[in-house]
């Protein structure tokens, strides 16, 4: 999983041959439980901790730690798993942190606080999390489960990020094609997890919703029987998180986001705000989504009709500031910029081709049309290898002016090569053309160009 830093490209691989050796050698590093006084093998995820953040918090840690020492991804989800709910099992009163005396006067004047928030010590429970995670590693080292050997399809994932010309990367991306193994799921349907965050205003958001959307996704009772609708509750849920987060910490951030969940033979896709996904099937674009912008008409009336105002100042904006009518944060333009997403779903037939997810700094200087093209001379160029893709997309974007932060994200659902064999399937062709389904139906196609937003 990768949801911090920005990374190159990557082929995503199941690697099962690998595990043993990948934990004799990681006891190997860290023969012993570390003690009061030995440093942390990672950073902590801040000073404290809610109850509810526990789980996506640790697994981050445990996932980022992992991938860094190169662990094959269903053990890494596995490992990372077990640990989480064999801590979340004991009692974690231990690393209680009591309130500081203004963060309890806050509490007491925020009506919309009933409940009391328990904070824990990130930088103990850190630690205890990684004595967890150490000794189930040689747990299973005398017996690897059957969940952590099990193999899953191998993804072709090409990701580029930059930070452009912007003083600061606020972007964030996640690659999770150890879904099950992550949230201990054992049904039958395969899952990957697939997401771009936009941040603005600063990086909290768009690394808290990286860590927790599809954690709160696999929490939610309805992902095996509507899984868009868990991944709309889990948008609405992290956006609740965070404004709690923001409240006590004093952060003003927010982030567009979208993700796509493909679960067996159906692909859902949730988001807020300005960042997309599209498909390509044979070589056509097929919509899915319209993103949430203050001029859409919908928005302008939702946003009017509770007391704000959508005015243009170089772009179409939220109350004078946000030029994004939906985003989880944003704490002081609730509820003008809501944190409601929405979702679709759409059946997948083993004729698509690939999902590109990028932010705003590509699809606003890149046309939906003209990513086939782009994507197809890569392709030839490089005789059928995709693993660069991303990084040619990115590099085109700022070649036609983007200045913002550029994440572009690629998931082939066919083999690249056989993409290049077959060209561009329905290219021009009317036939082809019939085929295209969008969805919803009933959404406008979009504009070929956008103005540059913030």
């Amino acid at each position: 999983m990768s949801s911090g830093a920005p990374q190159k490209s990557s082929p995503m691989a199941s690697g099962t041959e690998e595990t043993p050796g990948f934990l004799d050698t990681l006891l190997q590093d860290f023969p012993a439980l570390l003690n009061p006084e030995d440093p942390l093998p990672w950073k902590a995820p801040g000073t404290v901790l809610s109850q509810e953040e526990v789980e996506g918090e640790l697994a981050e840690l445990a996932m980022g730690f992992l991938g860094s020492r190169k662990a094959p991804p269903p053990l890494a989800a596995a490992l990372a798993h077990e640990a989480v709910s064999q801590l979340l099992q004991t009692d974690l009163s231990e690393f209680r942190k009591l309130p500081r005396e203004e963060e309890e006067e806050e509490e007491d004047d925020d009506e919309e606080e009933k409940a009391p928030v328990t904070l824990l010590d990130a930088q103990s429970l850190a630690r205890s999390f990684f004595n967890r995670l150490w000794e189930v590693a040689g747990q299973w080292q005398k017996q690897v489960p059957l969940a952590a050997r099990a193999s899953q399809r191998q993804w072709l994932v090409s990701i580029h990020a930059i930070r452009n010309t912007r003083r600061k990367m606020e972007d964030r991306h996640v690659s999770l094609p150890s879904f099950n193994q992550l949230f201990g799921l054992f049904d039958p349907v395969n899952r990957a997890y697939f997401a771009v965050f936009d941040g603005h205003g600063g990086v909290d958001a768009a690394r808290y919703a990286a860590v927790h959307v599809h954690t709160n996704a696999a929490r939610q009772p309805e992902l095996p029987t509507d899984p868009a609708g868990a991944l709309r509750e889990a948008f609405r849920r992290t956006d609740q998180m965070f404004l709690r987060k923001a409240k006590r910490e004093r952060l003003q951030s927010g982030t567009t986001g979208v993700c796509a969940l493909i679960a067996g033979a159906t692909l859902h896709v949730a988001w807020l705000g300005d960042s997309q996904v599209i498909l390509v099937q044979q070589g056509q674009v097929v919509k899915l989504m319209e993103p949430h912008r203050p001029e859409r008409q919908d928005e302008k009336a939702r946003i009017e009709a509770l007391g704000g105002f959508v005015s243009h100042m170089d772009c179409w904006r939220v109350n004078g500031t946000l030029a994004v009518s939906r985003a989880i944060g944003d704490v002081f333009q609730k509820p003008y910029v809501s944190g409601e997403a929405d979702a679709a779903s759409r059946a997948l037939t083993g004729s698509e081709d690939y999902l590109l997810l990028a932010c705003d700094g590509f699809f606003d200087v890149i046309p939906h049309q003209e990513v086939v093209g782009l994507v197809q001379s890569h392709l030839t160029r490089q005789q059928g290898s995709g693993l660069r893709v991303a990084e040619e997309l990115v590099a085109a974007a700022r070649e036609r002016g983007s200045h913002d932060n550029i994440t572009v994200m690629v998931v082939f659902l066919r083999d690249p090569q056989e993409l290049l064999e077959g060209g561009n399937q329905g290219e021009g062709d009317p036939q082809a053309e019939g085929r295209r389904q969008d969805l919803p139906s009933s959404l406008p196609e979009p504009e070929t160009q956008a103005p540059p937003r913030s």
